[in-house]
């Protein structure tokens, strides 16, 4: 049984393609940004359905960011784009649409039955 001889490493890590490191940094300053104005928005606009509105379009911005950037999903065909984007949206809002009626209809069963 014999020994091996390990050569020695450095323990400093060099980024490989600074082109991507600059790109990775963008991306992050881009939704800190994005984060900030959710921020800035929360505490200076009075509550309300502007305010939802905001931030939920705020929300789909960073999430269609993060899904291109981190995914790759920017560099896919563009069928594959709309099959992964375009398909959940359309079925999420017609899952609201639905829960906004059926609580409608059930509110309504409820004053009809036990009154205001």
């Amino acid at each position: 049984m014999g020994h091996t001889h390990h050569a020695a490493h450095t323990s400093e890590v060099q980024p490989r393609n600074p082109a991507k490191v600059k790109h990775l940094l963008t991306v992050t300053l881009y939704l800190a940004v994005l984060t900030g104005v959710e921020f800035v928005l929360a505490f200076t606009m009075p509550r309300g359905h502007l305010l939802t509105l905001l931030f939920v379009l705020l929300t789909f911005v960073k999430t269609f960011y993060i899904v291109g950037e981190f995914m790759h999903l920017n560099y896919e065909v563009r069928m594959l784009k709309l099959a992964i984007i375009v398909l959940p949206i359309i079925l999420i809002s017609w899952l609201v649409l639905a829960l906004l009626m059926e609580g409608h209809f059930v509110r309504e069963a409820i004053v009809f039955i036990f009154g205001k």
